[in-house]
């Protein structure tokens, strides 16, 4: 169970580790859980049994896990469904198989599960409010015990290893900007054939820009889909029609605005 603040990088965890164990992100399933807040949702996640409406379908879980059953599992938002939808997982973390409405057994047994959950998260940040005072994975771990212990039933947690995440500081905002920034330098490099680069005062004028502490390094994508991208891809697109040619991608600040050079 990956448990920490909205924005802190559970669900690109998820991505990363079905990019490197099972070759990519096509081989993530992803449940949303809110949409399991009512007890008779159970037979949408493992197909309607005999004589109801949907019988043969298959379920929205078993029917993903028998088609890919080589995949990472990511229940998001697993503290907002509801309770007996906790307890189908029982048997899928003890014995490694669900059986679906129609009666087949499903293996789970190669497939990654991973839950996300927000819950505890101002305890969280109530004890690591002070970075010079961080307390270490393990013992963030057992104080979220309680919290989580009010949404889900013990024997469920006893099945799960609980992974807390830390809120993201400055240092760590700025690592995820290079990040992103690289991903655009690859698309710029791969489709385009000019150099792209940035100076640091971008990453810092971005970092300053994730102002939303709830948003967390969603914030940063929201920055460059939102101003960097469309302008560069504006450029190109005026290039083309003009019929000259960019010969690199430069981006710096002025005036607390990003400043492109062609």
């Amino acid at each position: 169970m990956l448990a920490g603040t909205s924005g802190v990088g559970k669900t690109e965890t998820a991505l990363a580790l079905a990019e490197a164990l099972y070759g990519g992100e096509q081989n993530l399933i992803t449940i949303n859980m809110s949409e399991f807040q009512e007890a008779h949702t159970v037979s949408t996640l493992k197909g309607a049994p005999p004589g109801y409406v949907g019988y043969g379908e298959g379920g929205v879980l078993t029917e993903a896990v028998r088609r890919k059953p080589y995949s990472v599992v990511l229940l998001d938002e697993v503290e907002k469904a509801h309770p007996d939808v906790h307890e189908i997982f029982f048997q899928v973390f003890d014995k490694g198989f669900m059986e679906d409405g129609e009666g087949r057994y499903i293996n789970f047994k190669n497939t990654l599960i991973l839950l996300t959950t927000n819950a505890g998260t101002e305890l969280i940040a109530g004890m690591c409010k002070d970075p010079e005072l961080l307390p270490d994975p393990d013992g963030l771990a057992k104080a979220l015990r309680d919290p989580l212990l009010k949404i889900f039933p013990p024997a469920l947690l006893g099945r799960l290893v609980t992974i807390p995440y830390y809120p993201l500081s400055d240092e760590m905002l700025g690592k995820i900007v290079h990040l992103q920034l690289g991903r655009i330098k690859k698309r710029v490099e791969d489709h385009h054939k000019v150099p792209f680069e940035y100076s640091e005062d971008v990453v810092k004028l971005v970092v300053s820009r994730c102002t939303e502490t709830e948003s967390g390094g969603r914030m940063i994508d929201a920055i460059l889909t939102n101003t960097m991208l469309p302008d560069i891809s504006r450029a190109f697109l005026t290039r083309m029609m003009e019929g000259t040619q960019i010969e690199r991608v430069s981006v710096g600040v002025e005036d607390s605005n990003f400043q492109y050079t062609f």
